[in-house]
């Protein structure tokens, strides 16, 4: 008789089974565990956030967000909702999120006037900062926010830039010489220039000369190893809507930032480049330092306020670390945001001739270049230009936040609710995701007027240019392109004095056109930040027709 023989797994294989089922159970408990957190949680958000009107989600995955992630106009988006739902609604975001977005001055006023403190950077952007700059003054919160600050903020005093106006010209008329030899060798007596490309020049040869006594040397021909990277990014138009989707679906789960993308590993080589020129220049500043070579007055420069922040008592102290990644801070933030509001300035003085030529007007009358505190306050038509560019262009479009904490947010106009009632206040729960749409405010026509989308510099002219809803707002000449409170931008005064001086070098001595006429069409292109981009160009070109002024 035939026994069937009974197979009897060897303990290796059943030692491999048990672990596999256990994993998976273990995999199931912890899933099951993470939908019983959320659930609750949201079911606690929904209990204590008033819950307000808003758009409907248009895709069951994002909400809204890709729509605004992919829009050209994006602050057009914000603006509709507003008037169709109310100066503070409610959008839908990735994966089930909801985000609070704030229209409202009062409440824009309350929420910034709390940030760094009940109001931080959402766990995203603080991974991407420390991915690309490190822990310094952008990634730090609350006490450490208020240290870092407090240690520079002797840098970008009214004393400090007004020495440094002459580094600003030096840049501008550096650009103006190359452009002449251009022109010069030109039959027709003027050439098309990729302006982009030159601002992105001046700004890194001045932050460098200005903050840390380095001289790139761009300006001259160099080529310098963060301005490759720099035009990298502009370059990797084809990798955007691939980097769009895995930064939408991070803002659920930061650690997507660390798939190794085209994108990731240009930002991982821009901060070691970054990191490897602050080493250097920390390095140097401090032999320097060391062997006396430094003045008095070099203790009161970036780079002397942050050698001396190593040795400072704890109220002002910063580690070697922070001391790196402000330098980094710097340099980027510096960089990135003058040449592209520089860009603007010349892409809307081409569109508008008839400002160009006031501004032209202005400046020749006024005779030499002007000095710091002239700049400040005796060239009121250059002031206009400066702030209606700042205006309509900020650099950053939006800045959202997460509660660490309950709060109730006054409202200067009051909103319907989900339920159909009118409130003047807004509760919110720790946790919640609060938006402001920079840009969008700064354009809003129910804030601005009816000519909010315009460029009019006369707006700011006349105590009556600026609406009284305007002047609700609570931010550097009544914008947010800056931001608001603890977090202000420290180097506003320092970039807003370096965008008078060389506008006012080039505009001086130069006749801008767009090449292809006024109505040519300009779209965002995708890089570090945002930039501006003739329509059908390579990378971010905005190529200019420039003949010299005589």
């Amino acid at each position: 008789m035939n026994i069937p023989a009974i197979l009897v797994p060897s303990p290796s294989n059943l030692w491999t089974t048990i672990r596999s089922v256990s994993a998976f159970n273990v995999g199931c408990s912890f899933a099951a565990l993470w939908v019983v957190v959320k659930v609750s949680g949201a079911l606690h958000w929904r209990l204590k956030t008033t819950q307000l009107r808003g758009p409907h989600r248009t895709s069951l995955i994002y909400g809204v967000s890709h729509d605004l992630a992919s829009s050209q106009d994006s602050s057009g988006m914000y603006e509709r909702w507003a008037t169709e739902y109310g100066v503070t609604y409610m959008i839908p975001s990735v994966l089930g999120q909801t985000r609070i977005v704030l229209c409202d001055p009062r409440a824009i006023a309350h929420f910034y006037a709390r940030d760094t403190w009940t109001y931080v950077q959402i766990p995203l952007a603080l991974a991407m900062l420390e991915t690309s700059i490190g822990r310094g003054l952008l990634w730090s919160q609350g006490e450490a926010h208020r240290r870092q600050r407090k240690a520079l903020t002797p840098a970008f005093s009214n004393v400090a830039i007004r020495k440094l106006t002459s580094v600003f010209y030096d840049s501008a008329y550096k650009a103006k010489a190359a452009w002449d030899a251009v022109i010069e060798s030109s039959k027709d007596g003027d050439a098309v220039i990729e302006v982009q490309n030159w601002m992105n020049h001046i700004s890194l040869d001045t932050v460098g000369i200005a903050g840390f006594s380095h001289d790139f040397g761009s300006l001259d021909g160099k080529r310098s190893s963060v301005m490759e990277v720099f035009d990298s990014f502009g370059n990797n138009q084809q990798a955007s809507a691939v980097n769009q989707v895995l930064l939408l679906l991070a803002s659920v789960f930061p650690i997507i930032i660390k798939i190794p993308t085209k994108r990731r590993n240009l930002t991982k080589k821009l901060s070691a480049t970054v990191g490897g020129i602050s080493n250097n220049l920390l390095i140097r500043s401090r032999r320097e330092k060391d062997v006396n070579v430094s003045g008095r007055d070099e203790e009161k420069s970036i780079m002397g306020l942050l050698i001396k922040s190593e040795n400072q008592d704890i109220e002002l102290h910063m580690s070697e670390e922070e001391v790196v990644a402000q330098i980094k801070v710097l340099l980027l933030a510096g960089y990135e945001t003058t040449s592209i509001s520089l860009t603007w300035a010349l892409i809307e003085l081409s569109r508008h001739p008839d400002v160009q030529t006031t501004l032209r007007e202005g400046l020749l009358a006024f005779g030499a270049d002007p000095t710091y505190d002239q700049l400040k306050a005796n060239l009121p038509y250059l002031d206009a230009v400066v702030h209606e560019i700042l205006r309509l262009h900020p650099p950053l479009g939006e800045f959202t936040r997460v509660a660490t904490a309950d709060d109730v947010i006054p409202l200067g106009e009051p909103v319907r609710t989900e339920s159909g009632e009118m409130t003047d206040r807004i509760s919110i729960a720790k946790g919640t995701l609060i938006t402001v749409p920079a840009a969008a405010i700064n354009r809003s026509s129910a804030i601005w007027g009816p000519d909010a989308k315009e460029f009019k510099p006369d707006r700011w002219l006349t105590e009556d240019g600026i609406s009284a809803k305007a002047k609700e707002v609570q931010g550097h000449r009544h914008l947010l392109t800056f931001v608001d409170g603890p977090r202000t931008c420290l180097g506003k005064d320092f970039a807003v004095a370096e965008f008078k001086a060389v506008l006012s070098v080039l505009v001086k001595s130069f006749v801008f056109e767009m090449r292809d006429g006024p109505d040519t069409p300009i779209e965002l292109a995708r890089g570090m930040l945002p930039r501006p981009r003739v329509v059908g160009e390579d990378g971010i070109g905005v190529p200019l027709r420039v003949r010299r002024y005589e």
